[in-house]
C-alpha cells in the first residue's frame, strides 16, 4: 500500500465515517479518486488534510471542499446511477470525478479558464468518459437540465440560472449563508416551485469570493 492509498484508508475512517458518511458507494469512490491529483504538486503530501484547498489569490481565487463536507453534501444528494449530475464550481475537478462513480453523467462547472482545464485533463487522465468539464457559468450549458445540481461553495441565495438548469423533480444541493451560520440546504424543484429543507451547519467559504460572507450581529 502506497502513502496516498494510506492516506485515503485514513480519510475514509477518520473524516468520512466519524462525520455520519454511510454511502457505501460513496465511500467507495473516495476510496479510489487520488485526490493529491488534484492538488498542487507542493501540497501533495497533505492532499488529505479535512480542510479546503485554494488555488490562486484575492478575488478571483477558487478552493475545493474538504473531504468530509463534500462526502455528507453527495450523501445528501443522494445520486443514483440514473442521475445526471452538475458539479458548479468543480475547481480542478476532484468532486466531479467522486461524482463520475456514482452517477450516470456529471458536467464539472468551472468558471476560472486555466482550472477548468487543469479539471479536464485529470478527468481525462483517469478515464471517466461520463464526466466533462464546461468553462464558465450556468448560461454557458445552454439547454442543458440536470437531475442533481451540487454547488462547490457558500452562498446568500440560490441565484435563479442555477435552479433553471433543474429537471423538473431535480434537487439542488447548496450551503446557505445567513447571520454568520451556513446551513446544508436541499431544494427540489417541482414545475415552477421550489422546496427547501434545512439539514445541517457547516462552514465553508463563499462561492463567489468576490462577496464577503456575511458576519454575525449580536
Amino acid at each position: 500500500m502506497t502513502q496516498f492509498e494510506r492516506s485515503r484508508a485514513t480519510m475514509i475512517d477518520n473524516q468520512l465515517r466519524t462525520s455520519g458518511v454511510t454511502d457505501w458507494r460513496l465511500l467507495a469512490q473516495m476510496a479510489i479518486v487520488p485526490r493529491e491529483r488534484f492538488v498542487p504538486a507542493d501540497r501533495q503530501a497533505i492532499a488529505y488534510i479535512d480542510d479546503v484547498h485554494w488555488f490562486g489569490r484575492g478575488a478571483d481565487r477558487r478552493f475545493m471542499m474538504a473531504p468530509a463536507l463534500l462526502a455528507k453534501l453527495l450523501q445528501l444528494a443522494e445520486i443514483d446511477e440514473h442521475d445526471v449530475v452538475l458539479d458548479i464550481g468543480a475547481a480542478t475537478g476532484y468532486s466531479t470525478a467522486v461524482i463520475a462513480g456514482l452517477a450516470a453523467s456529471v458536467v464539472g462547472l468551472e468558471p476560472d479558464a486555466g482550472l477548468a482545464a487543469t479539471a479536464a485533463d485529470n478527468l481525462n487522465h483517469l478515464g471517466l468518459a461520463n464526466a466533462s468539464i464546461v468553462s464558465g457559468t450556468v448560461t454557458a450549458l445552454g439547454r442543458s437540465r440536470f437531475d442533481v445540481v451540487i454547488v462547490q461553495g457558500a452562498l446568500a441565495e440560490v441565484p435563479p440560472a442555477m435552479f433553471a438548469v433543474l429537471k423538473d423533480g431535480g434537487r439542488l444541493i447548496a450551503l446557505i449563508s445567513g447571520d454568520g451560520v451556513s446551513v446544508a440546504n436541499v431544494f427540489v424543484k417541482t414545475g415552477t416551485d421550489i422546496a427547501a429543507r434545512g439539514e445541517f451547519n457547516a462552514s465553508l467559504p463563499q462561492f463567489d469570493q468576490t462577496q464577503r460572507a456575511p458576519e454575525f450581529v449580536f
